[in-house]
């Protein structure tokens, strides 16, 4: 079996100084467990995607910018029948954060959220009071790594609404209450290998930002798993990342519940040098599916 582990082409944008090259770590470790298993750029032009059996996601992260491309890349390798972890049906859901309320329906909790349809009228005043909160966070329905998001408060409302009404002409975004707890606190992430719990951190943003992203400066604290925290995160695996490599469950806790932030099923960092046998379960979980 021939595998393709998939990157993209990295030009610095998302990359960290102070965080191990995670893919390269990865990709050795698999080879040195015998799989025929190399990195390829998923928009390059050149491969030949019929000599692949499997493509891995594990770092297209330009993805969102190129939305339209990604999702015909996707359409690509189904008619090729090169299989896809994690499953094609699965990354499209999960590349629109309008995922979010198919997880809110089903009853789990998730940070609360509204959707500003493309060429929607923008007026985010109103949402202080709906959310009964002082600051917001504005962000794209299709995005990452902190991309076009927006912490908002009644001194720069007007600023972003006009921002945002130009943006809006081009897609749809997501508005939440932003969660004091994360400052305070910082952002749990669970990571699942094969639906089964590997590792757990805690994610927290520099002084004076709001972004918990290493590439923004933010800092990473493994963790025990606690019990009750652990549970819950379980809940939107099971519901949620059926038949998938890989998982990572982003949250906070607020009243003592845990409230989902994401779920990411597409190129979420991993964060393997965290745990000294997070490479080994990746590993087994990938054998499990395979085979």
């Amino acid at each position: 079996m021939k595998i393709a582990l998939i990157t993209y082409h990295d030009q610095g944008a998302y990359a960290s100084p102070t965080v191990v090259n995670e893919d390269d770590k990865l990709l050795e470790f698999l080879q040195h467990k015998g799989l025929n298993i190399e990195k390829v750029i998923w928009n390059n032009p050149q491969i030949q995607w019929e000599n692949y059996d499997l493509a891995i996601l594990k770092s297209p992260w330009d993805y969102f910018d190129l939305i339209a491309d990604f999702y015909a890349w996707l359409e690509m390798l189904k008619a090729k029948n090169v299989r896809l972890l994690n499953p094609t049906a699965t990354v499209k859901w999960n590349a629109d954060k309008h995922y979010l309320q198919n997880i809110m329906d089903k009853g789990l909790l998730v940070t609360p959220s509204i959707f500003l349809e493309k060429d929607a009228h923008v007026n985010l005043n109103s949402y202080f009071d709906e959310f009964e909160t002082e600051k917001l966070i504005v962000k794209p329905c299709v995005s990452g790594g902190a991309k076009n998001t927006f912490k908002v408060t009644k001194a720069n409302v007007d600023e972003i609404n006009a921002k945002l009404g130009a943006l809006i002409r081009e897609e749809a975004f997501i508005v939440q209450p932003f969660l004091a707890e994360i400052e305070e606190n910082g952002e749990w992430s669970f990571l699942f290998f094969g639906q089964q719990f590997s590792h757990a951190l805690l994610k927290k943003a520099k002084t004076g930002d709001f972004r918990v992203q290493h590439a923004h400066g933010g800092s990473i604290h493994p963790q025990e798993a606690p019990a009750q925290l652990l549970q819950s995160a379980q809940r939107y695996v099971d519901q949620f990342a059926q038949h998938c490599l890989y998982a990572r469950v982003d949250g906070t806790v607020v009243n003592g519940e845990f409230l989902l932030m994401e779920l990411e099923l597409i190129e979420p960092f991993l964060f393997l040098d965290t745990d000294p046998n997070a490479c080994e379960r990746y590993y087994q979980a990938l054998i499990k599916l395979i085979n």
